[in-house]
Order: C-alpha cells, then sequence, then structure tokens
C-alpha cells in the first residue's frame, strides 16, 4: 500500500473554492457509500499499522470530497483565507448539521493549519470511524455532564493548542439541520479566551447528506443541494468572551438565511 508523503490539490490554496460541475448519477447513496467503504478500510489497516498520519487523514477526507463531486454534489467554499493566514492556532466554532463536515473539513484545513475535532466519546469505539477518530488527537468528551467536558476541552484542549494544533468544535448538542442559538455552548469562547487564541467563526449548509432514521450516518444523498462551508475573520475574545459568542451565532443566521435555508433557524 503506497503511503502519502504530501499534500495534494490544497483547497485553501485560494480564498474560495468551487466545484467543477458534475452531472448527477444514478444510485448516487449505492455509488457514494461503497465508495466511502473503501476509504474507511484503506484508513484502518493504516491505522493498525500506526501509519495513519496528517498526510493519510487529509488523503482519506479529499477522497470522501470527490466521491461525493463525482456523484454531483458540488461544494462552495469561502474565507479560507481567514484562517490560512494566521500564524498562531485558532478555535473553529460552527453549527453540526451532519456527518458530511466531520469527514471533509480535514482536507479543508489541516493542509494548511493543523487541526483537531472535540468528539463524542461514543466516537472513539464506533467501528471503522472510531480508530480513524481516535489517531488524529481527538478531545474527547462525554456529553452527559457540562463540568466534566468543560474541564475536559480546557485540560485536552489546551494540550492540543500548545502542540501548535488548531481545534474544530460544534457546540450543539448533536447533529441537526435545525440551528437552535439556545443549545449553543460558550465552550469555544472559554478555550479560546483560556490560551490567548482567536477564534473562527464557522457556517455550514451540509443537507445534501441527510441523518439517517436507522444509523444516523447513513442517510440520503441529495445531489441537488450544494454544501456551503463559510471561514468567518477571526475573532480576538475580550471580557467573557459573550460579545464573540453572539457574533459566531449571527454568522451562522446570517448565512444560512443567504443559502435560502432561514427555516433551519429555531429562534428559541
Amino acid at each position: 500500500m503506497k503511503r502519502t508523503t504530501e499534500y495534494e490539490n490544497i483547497i485553501a490554496a485560494k480564498d474560495e473554492y468551487t466545484s467543477p460541475p458534475v452531472k448527477g448519477r444514478k444510485f448516487p447513496e449505492l455509488r457514494f457509500y461503497s465508495h466511502l467503504l473503501k476509504v474507511f478500510i484503506r484508513a484502518n489497516i493504516q491505522c493498525k499499522k500506526n501509519i495513519y498520519d496528517r498526510y493519510e487523514w487529509v488523503k482519506s477526507s479529499r477522497d470522501i470530497m470527490l466521491g461525493l463531486e463525482k456523484i454531483g454534489v458540488r461544494f462552495h467554499i469561502t474565507g479560507m483565507d481567514n484562517f490560512k493566514n494566521i500564524n498562531t492556532p485558532v478555535v473553529f466554532i460552527g453549527n453540526h448539521m451532519s456527518t458530511l463536515e466531520t469527514l471533509v473539513l480535514p482536507c479543508i484545513i489541516n493542509p494548511v493549519k493543523l487541526v483537531v475535532f472535540v468528539t463524542k466519546k461514543e466516537l472513539t469505539t464506533m467501528p471503522l470511524f472510531g480508530p480513524i477518530n481516535n489517531a488524529r488527537h481527538p478531545v474527547v468528551v462525554g456529553r452527559s455532564n457540562a463540568r466534566d467536558d468543560l474541564m475536559l476541552v480546557m485540560e485536552q484542549g489546551a494540550q492540543r493548542i500548545k502542540d501548535g494544533r488548531s481545534i474544530i468544535l460544534f457546540p450543539q448538542r448533536t447533529r441537526s439541520k435545525i440551528f437552535k442559538p439556545s443549545e449553543f455552548n460558550t465552550l469555544g469562547t472559554k478555550l479560546a479566551k483560556r490560551n490567548n487564541i482567536p477564534i473562527i467563526p464557522l457556517a455550514l449548509l451540509t443537507d445534501a447528506w441527510s441523518n439517517g432514521k436507522v444509523i444516523k450516518e447513513i442517510g440520503d444523498i441529495d445531489q441537488s443541494k450544494t454544501v456551503h462551508f463559510a471561514f468567518g475573520k477571526p475573532l480576538a475574545i475580550t471580557g467573557n468572551g459573550a460579545e464573540q459568542h453572539k457574533a459566531v451565532v449571527e454568522f451562522i443566521k446570517t448565512h444560512l438565511k443567504e443559502w435560502g435555508r432561514e427555516e433551519y433557524i429555531a429562534e428559541t
């Protein structure tokens, strides 16, 4: 098995990326999930050999993104200069809509800024995905005790940042196309304030890959929908971070409206 030793076709080389037009394919779920399985199997073999490094992680992520593009799903990504040109780690804070962002964000960010996820403990033991997740230095939380999670994020997050890694954090309780500001916690701003680093607002629309009814990770693929990622300008934390937290919430709401998904915003 040939190893990947460099980043190829870096998406964040430019500030904006748009997928080339591709005609939709028949049986998109069958085509994509069979492709995804092959990517996961390859990655798991590498994890067992302890060779699943940052280059292989980005390759897996890019292969998944290409798999979606090949069946007709289009991506539009903006604002990548906002994190590419910062010489310190940052905390990315965004909404969490589907499995797609967890699998695709590494190939967008990691080639220009080493990054890790804050992930739920249950993902560490998930078949196929668990070994991949565990190999890439995640900050693991239980999501059952908010105080314990805060301590874990502060301690583990600080160590990752000290190692030169940025953090991707989704403050929502769970993946959902509905964005509820009332359930959008302040872990990200607290972590950034503690470590004196900026936050990057992240708005995303990934409902092209819906959450499954039986297995949440396996849902329908809608080729007619465009996947959007928008990265905002870096925000330095002032005071208790309430102003910056509010700015992230407004950034997400504004973009969901621009993308024609105002109905996804729950005001209460």
